[in-house]
């Protein structure tokens, strides 16, 4: 009999699982809400579509209940890792704790746990009226405690810009709460793993680039990322105890961090999901692992540890004002055999100004220039 699979969102990202999951075998039912068409993508796809909003999680589970799914499964979104994690532990299936998923949804409840388990993390504290920042350095980072891919992040250069920051930045949150950092210069990096019964196997290492003007939009990553074999493996140990704090167990995870000039780490973020940005793409390309099959596997409360078939490396490049270059080698990937996947945006797909990208697979960290 087939296994069926709830799959939580019905977006772009989403329709990678459907399509792994059906080569698979399995049955698949995305739940999503209907009323836009980037969140029926995987409408005529799935074997089965729901037309419930990702955030009306009983409405999920009673339907999950009398499908009688056998696991429950998302990638690259924060806002539907409660209801994934809600479903699994009401029907008893492979997942984290519903409860443990708002450590990671409040980066000031985050914080708080990264300090309390000698994570080391920027000094932090939450925007409020009369908010003490004696001891804190300039430049400072602003940014809602409950978005993610860099909604919202201000950088503040000066004391006398920050009440403004604050502001811009609370139009962004949902529930109107800010925490305010040190910002910390030096290179990001991010961490991309999987999880089983509390065992965390590192996937791969990216380092990233983003725009100059301190609006934080990803122009480009690579993997892996280059650096010395000291550093990698302190950034590893950083991870499973990031990871280990938030008592995170199973699928999919991307942990964030700084390296200072003078090789200090800070944990920035941990998303307890698959990251944006093609991922699943680009750690394909660079150490053959298919993470979307992972990810499916262990929702459905199974597990292979992961074996690398490919030594290569990968990365991405996103057109922005700042690379308008990107633009004719995605108009001219033909010329150019390293490219493996491009796009351009239509216009009502442009976000936060980026308007394309491309992917590639090389036998070197690939530098195209304009």
């Amino acid at each position: 009999m087939k296994k069926k699979l709830a799959i939580i969102g019905g977006n772009k990202d989403q329709k990678r699982l459907v399509e792994t999951a059906k080569e698979m075998g399995i049955e698949t039912h995305c739940f999503s809400w209907d009323k836009s068409a980037k969140h029926t993508v995987c409408k005529g796809i799935a074997d089965y579509f729901h037309p419930i909003s990702v955030i009306e999680k009983e409405q999920i589970l009673e339907k999950c209940k009398e499908i009688n799914i056998n696991g429950v499964v998302s990638i690259c979104n924060d806002v539907y890792v409660p209801t994934v994690a809600y479903v699994a532990e009401k029907m008893g299936l492979t997942g984290n704790s519903y409860q443990d998923t708002f450590i990671t949804s409040d980066k000031y409840t985050l914080r708080q746990v990264f300090s309390k388990q000698n994570v080391k993390t920027p000094r932090f504290a939450i925007a409020k009226e009369g908010v003490d920042l004696k001891g804190f350095r300039y430049p400072l980072i602003v940014k809602p405690v409950d978005r993610c891919a860099s909604i919202g992040v201000i950088k503040v250069e000066k004391e006398e810009d920050l009440q403004k920051s604050i502001q811009k930045s609370l139009e962004q949150s949902y529930i109107k709460k800010v925490i305010i950092e040190e910002f910390i210069s030096g290179v990001e990096i991010s961490v991309d793993s999987i999880s089983w019964k509390g065992k965390h196997y590192i996937l791969g290492i990216k380092d990233k680039e983003f725009t100059s003007g301190g609006d934080f939009v990803l122009l480009s990553e690579h993997y892996p990322a280059q650096l010395s074999f000291e550093i990698q493996e302190e950034i590893k140990t950083e991870t499973l105890k990031a990871l280990d704090s938030i008592n995170f167990k199973y699928g999919a995870s991307n942990t964030q961090f700084k390296i200072t000039e003078s090789g200090e780490i800070f944990s920035i973020e941990i998303n307890p999901r698959m990251a944006s940005d093609f991922a699943y793409t680009k750690i394909k390309l660079y150490n053959g692992y298919d993470y979307i099959k992972g990810v499916i596997d262990v929702a459905l409360g199974k597990f292979e540890e992961p074996i690398f078939t490919e030594n290569k490396f990968s990365g991405s490049y996103y057109l922005h004002e700042e690379t308008e270059w990107v633009r004719q080698i995605i108009e001219n990937k033909s010329f150019y055999s390293d490219i493996i996947e491009s796009e351009l945006f239509k216009e009502n797909e442009v976000y936060f100004g980026i308007e394309g990208y491309f992917i590639y697979q090389s036998t070197q960290k690939k530098r195209f220039t304009n």
